[in-house]
């Protein structure tokens, strides 16, 4: 079934800062955060550990509120996580009692779709990932890359137009995580969805993104942010690949 898709949305983050309070007093977690991601792109965000990625993340799905400063997602204030956003964490958070199609459709059963329409929305998006053959198997049966697969499935159900995604390939072996990546390039590709896709991996976040939002810390801000100028697919044995993972690293 093809499924429209009439392109992603538009992100900003206005001035965004959070603090905690602490035994030691206030922690500054992050402070004026502030960029925008347009309709369509794939942009990662990378740092170093104690850089407050994650807060950001949960800034951005909003899981928590910040302190200071907002989260726009097509022109409307991020306060809770919603239906136009799907999160895919990197644990894969799947119920094991249940199928892979009934994993992917958990995120249909609350719309208003009939039954066939979200049958073969669900199995669209079983082949998209390439679990076309597993509809009937149980999480326990699956690799680590094929649970992350059924999790980015489940993501992409409500059809939302931005893509969360917490260091989602970070629990599988590099030759997966090789693989998941150039998967989710081509559903990218395909679907037009906004990515926003946290990482602490250097090359990954060269070989995906448009641009790359390098954070630095005490506090978490932004260092700078590099645009990757190279024609996918992109190979690490590239000499212009290994100049931008140089740039970025040194960044960092």
């Amino acid at each position: 079934m093809a499924i429209d898709h009439s392109g992603g949305s538009t992100v900003r983050i206005e001035n965004v800062s959070k603090q905690y309070d602490s035994k030691q007093g206030t922690v500054q977690a992050l402070g004026g955060i502030e960029f925008s991601v347009e309709r369509g792109e794939f942009v990662c965000i990378v740092g170093p550990s104690g850089c407050g990625k994650t807060t950001l993340f949960r800034i951005l799905a909003g899981l928590e509120p910040p302190t200071d400063g907002e989260v726009l997602l097509n022109g409307s204030t991020v306060t809770e996580p919603n239906a136009d956003m799907g999160i895919v964490f990197q644990e894969y958070h799947l119920f094991p009692w249940q199928t892979v199609q009934e994993n992917v459709a958990f995120g249909l059963e609350k719309a208003d779709t009939p039954a066939d329409e979200k049958r073969q929305r669900v199995q669209h998006l079983v082949d998209l990932v390439g679990l076309e053959g597993f509809e009937d198997s149980y999480p326990k049966a699956l690799s680590g890359g094929m649970k992350q697969r059924v999790a980015l499935a489940r993501a992409l159900a409500i059809d939302p137009s931005l893509l969360l995604m917490d260091e989602p390939f970070g629990a599988v072996d590099a030759q997966t995580r090789e693989m998941l990546q150039d998967e989710l390039i081509e559903i990218w590709q395909e679907t037009g969805k906004t990515v926003l896709f946290v990482t602490h991996d250097v090359e990954e976040a060269v070989k995906l993104a448009d641009r790359v939002v390098v954070m630095g810390k005490n506090p978490g801000s932004i260092r700078e942010i590099v645009e990757i100028d190279v024609d996918r697919p992109r190979s690490r044995s590239d000499s212009e690949f290994g100049s931008y993972y140089e740039r970025v690293r040194s960044l960092i």
